[in-house]
């Protein structure tokens, strides 16, 4: 084996892109209708936790009974109270507990406000996102707080 043919063997994806892309397989477990979103808890290169959005334990799925927000015709980032589901953020966090503290989370959006507050109580040290959405003051809160973010 010539040394390029060598290299190419052992080139291998930065830690993030590979994290990022399992955050991807998470997110198609969500039952929301409108935004598949996965989230994933890292600590020393170890994952700690996953989580998709979705109604909470016991409760029918968006998938089986439709949208709420949807029939009431409001706007994606806004009256997240009107929503049954449980962010892909928030069951992670729950998921992982205390071991969350200076961990590292993974997800494909940006975390809304609510989110935002969940992640910096629960001590996460760093943010890498993929997506967007519509409600772009989670992350002022996480700056705000001192949280390293990066976008991907």
């Amino acid at each position: 084996m010539n040394p390029s043919e060598e290299k190419e063997k052992t080139k291998r994806i930065p830690w993030d892109e590979y994290w990022m892309n399992i955050v991807r397989d998470v997110a198609e477990r969500s039952t929301c209708l409108r935004r598949q979103i996965g989230a994933l808890v890292v600590k020393n290169k170890v994952i700690i936790s996953t989580g998709y959005n979705g109604a909470p334990r016991g409760f029918p799925h968006c998938l089986d009974v439709g949208c709420r927000r949807d029939k009431l015709n409001i706007a994606s980032g806004e009256r997240h109270e009107e929503c049954v589901g449980v962010h892909a953020e928030q069951n992670a966090l729950l998921q992982a507990g205390r071991d969350a503290e200076g961990a590292t989370l993974y997800v494909n959006a940006y975390p809304c406000k609510i989110c935002a507050k969940l992640i910096i109580n629960a001590g996460i040290k760093r943010v890498v996102m993929s997506g967007d959405y519509s409600d772009k003051e989670g992350l002022e809160y996480l700056k705000r707080a001192g949280i390293e973010l990066k976008f991907m």
